[in-house]
């Protein structure tokens, strides 16, 4: 072999290797890839609501079809309702540490019986989009938002504890939105808060912003909206489908890297309004779902309500199947991420779950157990799983989905990533907890829930109730005198959780801790 054929050689080797190195590089980068996260936060949809949780009333095939082929989560919880519960989901914080207890105008009594709820969460919290932002991620917050108050610089400036609860504007009253649009307030908005665009998020919790509200026509779901926060469209008709068209459209500009889409419907929320005409027409025929409850019903009024809100319950089905299209369509499924879930329990003017005590508002498993579901191809295995997990356990779930391992902020949740391929035994003995220093449907309380039991503490007169959910799942059999062991253990638990935090009790309650 001559000279410059063996320099020809060599050079060839040498080539080839840094080919090999650089297409091995760029496979790492494809592997080690980011993926897309889908978080789809439904408002007031119950655990019963949908197909694959049991109900034969309302239908929701693309729904069934996607949990089918995921981590079904039989035990999610979230707080009584919707400020609390998105509070939690956003900071990944309990309520006494945000100050956000319930929704402040629903609260009932004076400041001796409530530490009334904030309604703006503060900078010192920071949200799951801001780190996610700092990770490249191109994120949109569409639908409600519900984490700022609509005064939130005279909120803010109040001495806390508050002596009144706050308050909002009439249906009508838009005399809010021109500060709302400037930086001072704009902040606390999802441009202040790592999402590049916020479509239909304000202070309010639901839709029906124009004059009348609830007893308008259109109810805020009906174009033309009357939300300032949402431009207007040609094409618009109905709010879950506008909110839907801006998701797929945002996809498509950031396919290319890593997104979020913070999907959080304002259906099936108060005011109910049915989708259509001929669909509200079926659900009126369809017969009654005996085991929860669901549809027919003697009161014309329920009867009516049962088969509007159906058809809400559809719509969101048709819209995820259109999510999943895009997804598929773009060769974007195998890296995209899909959590499903809602902010509490059913409302019971439009549904109902005869199987479980209570509804929305309530700490009775009705109130606070809520159909969730989490979805990635070859990454989850499907399969239903026991396991308590709560709206705590999203963001360290999106910061490990993320790959975020800087992150110092207090979070009181664990990732569920850790139940992805199997049960997680440290996930499977952890408790969970809830404190409600404000009043709405019964007296402020804190609980725990660890393995089969719940201990509800009411924080007035220091009562105490004990279920086994196991074999009690409709809370009918307080045990709090019977099981007296595991009542004394649970409320050790419960009042060391809440001594070691210095979680603030109203100032009616006989408590020490």
């Amino acid at each position: 072999m001559n000279f410059n054929t063996k320099f020809l050689y060599i050079a060839f080797i040498v080539f080839s290797f840094f080919i090999s190195c650089t297409k091995s590089k760029k496979e790492a980068i494809k592997n080690d890839k980011k993926p897309n996260i889908i978080f789809v936060l439904v408002d007031d949809l119950g655990y019963a609501d949908v197909g694959f949780n049991g109900s034969k009333y309302f239908e929701t095939p693309n729904i069934d079809a996607l949990a089918n082929n995921s981590l079904v989560l039989d035990n999610a919880y979230m707080y009584p309702t919707c400020s609390p519960s998105r509070t939690a989901i956003f900071t990944g914080k309990q309520s006494f540490r945000t100050g956000v207890y319930t929704v402040p105008v629903l609260e009932k009594g004076d400041d001796q019986e409530n530490i009334f709820s904030r309604w703006t969460v503060g900078k010192e919290h920071p949200i799951y989009a801001e780190p996610l932002a700092k990770e490249g991620y191109k994120s949109i917050h569409l639908g409600k938002w519900h984490i700022v108050g609509p005064y939130p610089k005279k909120e803010l400036a109040k001495e806390y504890p508050l002596k009144e609860k706050l308050k909002q504007p009439n249906p009508g009253d838009y005399t809010w939105v021109e500060a709302h649009k400037k930086p001072d307030i704009k902040q606390y908005y999802p441009e202040g808060r790592g999402f590049i665009k916020n479509v239909g998020g304000t202070f309010r919790g639901d839709p029906a912003l124009e004059e009348g509200g609830y007893k308008s026509v259109a109810g805020g779901y009906w174009a033309p909206f009357s939300n300032p926060f949402i431009d207007k469209k040609p094409t618009d008709n109905w709010l879950t489908d506008r909110l839907t068209d801006d998701a797929i459209e945002f996809m498509d500009e950031h396919k290319n890297e890593p997104f979020l889409i913070n999907l959080n419907y304002y259906a099936v929320h108060r005011p109910i309004r049915y989708r259509s005409k001929e669909q509200y027409e079926y659900f009126l025929k369809k017969a009654e779902d005996t085991v929860t409850g669901q549809g027919a019903n003697k009161k014309k009024k329920k009867h009516e309500y049962f088969a509007s809100y159906a058809t809400m319950v559809s719509s969101v089905d048709d819209n995820i199947k259109r999510i999943t299209d895009y997804l598929d369509k773009n060769n974007l499924r195998e890296n995209t991420v899909i959590i499903f879930t809602s902010d509490n329990g059913y409302h019971s003017m439009a549904s109902a779950n005869k199987q479980m005590r209570g509804a929305k508002g309530h700490i009775y498993e009705g109130g606070i157990k809520v159909p969730m579901f989490v979805n990635w191809p070859k990454k989850v295995t499907p399969r239903r799983s026991e396991v308590a997990v709560s709206g705590l356990d999203v963001f360290p779930t999106l910061m490990n989905l993320a790959n975020v391992n800087d992150f110092k902020g207090t979070l009181d949740g664990n990732s569920m990533t850790d139940l992805f391929s199997k049960d997680d035994e440290k996930l499977k003995e952890r408790p969970l907890f809830w404190h409600l220093a404000s009043r709405f449907k019964h007296g402020t309380c804190s609980v725990i829930r660890k393995g089969d039991y719940k201990l509800i503490q009411f924080l007035a007169d220091g009562k105490l109730e004990l279920y086994n959910l196991k074999k009690d799942p409709k809370e009918s059999k307080n045990l709090s005198n019977i099981e007296l062991k595991t009542t004394q253990n649970l409320l050790r638990e419960l009042v060391t959780w809440r001594k070691e935090n210095k979680v603030p009790l109203p100032p009616n309650s006989i408590l020490k801790f």
